[in-house]
């Protein structure tokens, strides 16, 4: 088998400054929405779930990628209109978002004008016995 998840949110630097953004705008639950796709980011613990149901030979490489948008906005679209946070603003909200995003991130916007950042993730390889 193969499975593949996201790194910690440690090691990806856009996803856990939006993160600390979100939780100083909006609270430990709206925070929470975006660690939610990283928790299975640390190896000794995506390790043992494997280990602990019995799949032997687990293997896991940490393949570098980079996350890449057009722009903060397009960013920020994209991660909260287009996925599971939509539900947990309003529109008012959002407009702050995008607002206090436009400051808080200009570290992960290129030379170019667009964005971009780490954005590692885990392959687990396996065989179950």
């Amino acid at each position: 088998m193969a499975v593949a998840v996201w790194d910690s949110l440690e090691n990806t630097p856009g996803y856990a400054a939006i993160t600390e953004l979100l939780e100083r705008l909006f609270g430990d639950k709206v925070a929470d929405a975006m660690r939610a796709p990283f928790v299975l980011g640390y190896i000794q613990v995506l390790r043992s779930l494997f280990t602990d149901a019995g799949v032997s030979s687990v293997q896991i490489e940490t393949h570098e990628g980079i996350a890449r948008f057009p722009s903060i906005s397009s960013w920020i679209y994209t991660d909260i209109k287009g996925w599971t946070l939509a539900d947990l603003i309003d529109d008012a909200q959002y407009q702050l978002l995008l607002q206090e995003a436009e400051s808080e991130l200009q570290r992960f916007v290129t030379s170019e004008g667009t964005v971009a950042f780490r954005l590692p993730a885990h392959i687990v390889t396996a065989i179950k016995a």
